[in-house]
């Protein structure tokens, strides 16, 4: 893609998403979201494969419906109240119809089944940025809305850590994994929302920090399957080492970073006497920690039978940048000890 195309259209994400988070109207909030998809659009489609365009019609698809109902259901609440204004919407109609399309646009559970199509047609670049930057603007929506329905957003969340982990577990491309892995990740990040946004801010900022280190590496691998992953020790030794820690840090377990939004998360699910949620969503990462080992397990302790005997005496050097992907790793494994600090710089911002 020609560089100033590319750079326009990676504006136009940023303006799109800056919108939406600066708006206090109805419109301007619509008007954001669909600059967003609209810049998006071009880069889901600029290989000209039949995977990428068919992925790109259906997210075009997908985000028109969400995008018509967030109009239709802001017009309701300005015909029944008289206000415009996000924070003011009082009647339970337009509520329940904006989250459930914001939901839609996020990819929660039970309106989740376009992502994984979506997403396992696109590269694993522009795949990163649907998983992580896209999620930012409804996400901003979703978070201002929330007082008003707290047992919807709260049984979105449960079904998406159980759609998220039962999802990936009969799956074996890495692109499929992925979003199903976003999915269960939102699921965290709605059960709390109502109690403590900074811990949902914390739980999203980490979750787009191990993602992607994720893509990050299996672009560098060249990977898309678990097939795939049994060859990166030829490819990247070093890089195959720390991939487990990163899966691992997704999957929550300690001592990464990844278990430290967990932590919290459960932490004020049992303050606000709410056992069975917590339980049930630690009973739900199970689940994704399959997946996630099984990767661990494929990048580790296999090898491919294409591999010759002998080991390689030359490889050619790699033009990939390496910086984004060592930062992203080093945050994923590296940020628990440090949680106190990582806490007194993210909590007073919210």
């Amino acid at each position: 893609m020609n560089p100033y195309v590319l750079s326009i259209l990676l504006m136009g994400l940023g303006l799109g998403t800056t919108v939406t988070f600066a708006s206090s109207h109805w419109l301007l909030a619509w008007m954001g979201l669909e600059m967003n998809t609209l810049a998006i659009l071009p880069l889901m489609a600029q290989h000209h494969h039949p995977r990428a365009v068919e992925a790109t019609t259906k997210y075009f698809l997908i985000q028109s419906a969400a995008a018509a109902t967030i109009l239709f259901a802001s017009s309701t609440n300005a015909w029944l109240s008289g206000q415009w204004d996000i924070q003011h919407i009082t009647h339970p109609l337009p509520t329940v119809m904006i989250t459930l399309a914001l939901s839609l646009k996020l990819g929660l559970a039970p309106l989740h089944a376009w992502l994984p199509e979506v997403i396992q047609g696109l590269d694993l670049t522009t795949g990163l940025i649907l998983s992580t930057w896209q999620k930012l603007a409804p996400f901003a929506l979703l978070v201002q809305i929330f007082p008003d329905t707290p047992l919807l957003i709260t049984s979105l969340g449960l079904i998406s850590m159980v759609a998220g982990g039962w999802g990936g577990l009969n799956h074996t491309q890495l692109r499929k994994i992925l979003a199903y892995s976003s999915v269960a990740h939102l699921g965290w990040m709605m059960v709390v929302m109502q109690f403590s946004t900074s811990l949902t801010a914390l739980a999203l900022l980490m979750y787009v920090i191990m993602t992607a280190s994720a893509f990050l590496t299996f672009k560098l691998l060249k990977s898309t399957s678990m097939n795939n992953l049994a060859m990166s020790w030829a490819k990247a030794p070093s890089i195959t080492a720390l991939m487990p820690l990163v899966l691992l840090s997704l999957g929550g377990l300690p001592p990464l970073s990844g278990f430290l939004p967990k932590w919290l998360i459960i932490q004020e699910l049992t303050k606000q006497e709410l056992g069975l949620v917590a339980t049930f969503a630690a009973l739900s990462a199970l689940l994704s920690l399959f997946f996630y080992l099984r990767m661990c397990y494929c990048l580790t302790f296999t090898s491919s039978p294409n591999n010759l005997v002998g080991t390689t005496p030359w490889r050619l050097e790699t033009k990939q940048v390496s910086l984004p992907l060592a930062i992203s790793t080093s945050l994923s494994i590296l940020l628990l000890p440090i949680s106190p600090a990582v806490l007194s710089l993210t909590l007073p911002l919210f």
